[in-house]
This record gives C-alpha cells, sequence and structure tokens, in this order.
C-alpha cells in the first residue's frame, strides 16, 4: 500500500500540515533536507499515519499515483531548487503542490514550465499560521481544475470550517490561488494596523489602560466588529509579564516578510487606489525609525505637547469615555469595510488583467474560518457579492454604503480629534480619505491634467464637447 500524499520541508508549517493530513486519515510521507529533523517528527506524532522516507527517491516512490507532492520550504530560489531535484523521480500525471509564500509570478511560470514536463502545479496559498496548519487552515489553490480535482477532497477535509463549509475553494489558473493570499495578506497588514491605530487613541485619548482597554474590545469581538483579531487583541491586553502588562514591554518596531510589499507593488502596476493598505505597509517602515522618530520628537514634539512619548497636552479626565469608544467604534468599523473593499477591488482588477475567473462570495468564504482576516462580516462580503456579481466597490453595496452612512458623522469627529492633537493614524486617515474622494463626483484632477499639458502637451479632454484638446498655454496671464 502507498502513501497517500507527501510533505516536502518540515519547518513549522510543513510538520503541522503533515499532522494534519494524517489526523484526518491520510497516510503521509515526510521528508526534510535536514534528515535529523525526519525522525524527530515522527517521534512527535502519537499516530500511524505518518511515515519517514530518507531521501527524495524513497520519498517519491512511496506514494501512490498520480503522486501529490506538497512542498512547504522557503518561496523564492528553495522551491525551484525543489522542484527540480523532484524532477529526476516524479512522472507525468504527478501533481507538485507549494503550499508557502510564493510570488504569484513565480507560481505562473512554474505551472507552465511543469505542463511543458507533463507535471501538474498547484499554488496553494495557506493562512492560519502555526495553529491553522494544525487544525484547520483557509486554504486558496490555483492551477489546472482538473489537477485540484486530484486533492479537492483532501485539501477540504484539512481546511478549517465555518457555518458548516470548508474554508477552500478551488480559485483560478496558474498563479491565481498564491495572488488571493498575497492580497489576503495585504489585508491582514491593514486590519493589524487600524486595530493598532485604536488602541493607540483609547490610550492616549481616552487614557484608558491596558484592563480597559481589554474590557472594551472583549465587547467589540461580541458586536459586528467580531473576528480574530480582535479577539486575540482583547487577550493580549490582558496578558501579564510579572506585575506589568507584557505588552507595555514590547518595542515598538512591527516586521514584515514581503507580501504586504507585493501587494502594494501589484496595486500599483495595475492603477488600483489600496491606500489603506499601503498606510499600514508604511507604518511597518516608520515603526523601525526608532531613533530618527526619537529625533523627530525632540524636534516637534513641544509643538505638539508630546514627551517622552506622551501626550502631556491631552487632558484626559475630560473625555467623555463612552462617546470616545463609540466613535473608535465606529470609525474602526468603516476603516475594515474599506480595506476589505480595497483588496477585493484589487482583485476585481487581477481577474481582467491575467484572465482569471475568480468568485468573489466564495473567497470571501474561505476567509471566514483558518486565517488570519477571519471577520463575522465577511458573511455580509460573500452576500453582497452573491446578490450582485457585478460590483464596481463593496462600498457601493446596499449593506456597507448603509453603514458608512450611519457611521460617517463619528468617523470624521474621531479624526479631526486626532489630527488635532497629533495622535498618528494615517490608516484611518486613508480610509476617510477614500471615502471623500468617492464622494466627490468632481475633483481636481482637472488642474492636473491642465499641467500636464502645459509642460508636455499630454491633451486633456472637456466636459462642454467630445474629443481630445491641446492648448497653446499663454505665459503671460
Amino acid at each position: 500500500m502507498k502513501n497517500n500524499i507527501g510533505v516536502i520541508g518540515l519547518s513549522v508549517m510543513g510538520k503541522n500540515l503533515a499532522f494534519n493530513f494524517a489526523d484526518n486519515g491520510y497516510k503521509v510521507s515526510i521528508f526534510n533536507r535536514t534528515i535529523a529533523v525526519v525522525d524527530t517528527v515522527k517521534r512527535e506524532y502519537a499516530g500511524e499515519n505518518i511515515y519517514p522516507t530518507y531521501s527524495l527517491k524513497e520519498f517519491v516512490g512511496s506514494l501512490e499515483k498520480p503522486r501529490r507532492v506538497f512542498i512547504m520550504v522557503k518561496s523564492g530560489q528553495p522551491v525551484d531548487s525543489m522542484i527540480q531535484q523532484l524532477l529526476d523521480y516524479v512522472e507525468e500525471g504527478d501533481i507538485i503542490i507549494d503550499g508557502g509564500n510564493s510570488y504569484f509570478k513565480d507560481t505562473t511560470r512554474r505551472t507552465k514550465e511543469l505542463s511543458e514536463r507533463g507535471i501538474n502545479f498547484i499554488g496553494a496559498g495557506i493562512s492560519g499560521g502555526e495553529e491553522g496548519a494544525r487544525f484547520g487552515p483557509a486554504i486558496m489553490p490555483g492551477g489546472k481544475k482538473e489537477a485540484y480535482d486530484y486533492v479537492s477532497e483532501m485539501f477540504e477535509r484539512i481546511s478549517a470550517k465555518a457555518y458548516g463549509e470548508p474554508c477552500c475553494r478551488y480559485i483560478s489558473e496558474n498563479g491565481a490561488g498564491h495572488y488571493v493570499k498575497m492580497v489576503h495578506n495585504g489585508i491582514e497588514y491593514a486590519d493589524m494596523q487600524l486595530i493598532s491605530e485604536a488602541y493607540w487613541i483609547l490610550k492616549n485619548l481616552g487614557g484608558m489602560d491596558n484592563k480597559e482597554m481589554q474590557e472594551v474590545f472583549k465587547a467589540w469581538n461580541k458586536s459586528e466588529l467580531e473576528s480574530y483579531l480582535i479577539e486575540i487583541t482583547s487577550n493580549i491586553l490582558g496578558e501579564k509579564d510579572g506585575d506589568d502588562y507584557l505588552l507595555d514591554k514590547i518595542l515598538d518596531k512591527a516586521s514584515q516578510k514581503g507580501t504586504g510589499k507585493w501587494t502594494n507593488l501589484e496595486a500599483i502596476n495595475l492603477g488600483v487606489d489600496i491606500s489603506v493598505i499601503t498606510s499600514a505597509l508604511n507604518a511597518r517602515f516608520m515603526s523601525n525609525l526608532k531613533d530618527e522618530r526619537k529625533i523627530g520628537e525632540k524636534l516637534f514634539g513641544e509643538s505638539l505637547g508630546i514627551y517622552n512619548g506622551q501626550f502631556k497636552s491631552i487632558d484626559t479626565s475630560t473625555i467623555d469615555r463612552e462617546l470616545l469608544v463609540r466613535l473608535v467604534k465606529n470609525s474602526l468599523y468603516i476603516s475594515k469595510i474599506v480595506a476589505y473593499a480595497q483588496g477585493f477591488k484589487l482583485l476585481l482588477s487581477a481577474q481582467k488583467e491575467y484572465g482569471w475567473k475568480l468568485n468573489f462570495s466564495e473567497i470571501a468564504k474561505i476567509f471566514r474560518g483558518g486565517c488570519i482576516i477571519r471577520a463575522k462580516f465577511l458573511n455580509d462580503i460573500s452576500d453582497a457579492f452573491l446578490k450582485d456579481g457585478d460590483i464596481d466597490n463593496l462600498i457601493f453595496t446596499d449593506i456597507f454604503s448603509e453603514e458608512i452612512r450611519e457611521r460617517m458623522d463619528d468617523f470624521r469627529d474621531l479624526m479631526s480629534r486626532v489630527v488635532a492633537l497629533g495622535i498618528p493614524a494615517n490608516a484611518m486617515n486613508s480610509a476617510l480619505g477614500y471615502i471623500y474622494s468617492y464622494s466627490n463626483g468632481n475633483s481636481s484632477a482637472n488642474l492636473i491634467q491642465a499641467q500636464r499639458d502645459y509642460f508636455g502637451a499630454h491633451t486633456f479632454e472637456r466636459i462642454d464637447k467630445e474629443g481630445v484638446y491641446h492648448n497653446e498655454w499663454n505665459n503671460e496671464n
């Protein structure tokens, strides 16, 4: 009897995915470049469905045909190197699956190259971290539909379940799965930044301590803001380190692994405004300029009332906390709607650019469980796309446009306060600016186009008659 699937790369994600497959009744061959790791992983698993192998030849030979080979190695050259080594042993019709955070254009290239040799390739975006991989991730597979059919039952069985449905759907051809995962991560950046700004406002404008903020986030997680990130934020706020809160001891420098950058580069290439996601990425860049921020505080802090990182100009005793919590909640909700809307707008543009057929309602369902951005209101996003598949932007739909209108006064109120007081909330401000831009049928772009025509004869259109025009501008006006 041959094994059902094999996993190469036994770091945290690879190991836990192998265990997940085994838990679900599949016989799993495992292999790792560092052979000692194979035995360590085998010892960690108490069941009977993990089978160690000690060479690629043995590994491939242990699998039933068509062989299903799951690669969980670092993205980039390590994936290409592993594929090249596998080609000595796999045969026509076999399926190689890349479950890492690969760049979607690499996945498209690999799909084409392997297809020419009769090998199927699936690029599967996987979200959920260590716990998700072990007990149920969100899975976004792309590649040939015929190849996916050979793994669909396995993927859906190991995936997270939300509302009785697996958080795994076939996305589309070639690199579509990794593209959706990339956009997921971009939305994740934005969601995390927006929540951190909400925390910072409550802390500095409201004068709330960690315990008080923890109770606020607990309450929010029972509302329309219910989500994994809101839940863990509540838990983080309550975590103690001795007599102190651990959060207060963590250095304010946030790292990244690159998928947020890819999302922004792709938005630039396709000409899509994802300003909230961009603000989140920029916030991480700025967070790492700790020494320079200290210089900035010395130069500008006094005029803003900031001393030693504290907003001394704010008299928190005069703040109506109940009102502030409402303002922040409504502002956070609108901002999250905009962040998700921008992500799906990018997917819409990518569909047109790359010829994919994306089911946006089903993609929203994938995100409901297992992944980092899982949230209650993804049901509303799914329903909106199901009701009207030809949506230009989620903020135009009945449900979300009404939510935005109901909360807009609070959002504008809060942003005017934080800007006046010098509290940075750039992602929230970007969300507000995005709505402002969409709310103006006329804009200042007429002046930009006039400037372009003035210095470069780039022409312009007119509102009073058809055609394209160039003006010989009078320098003496």
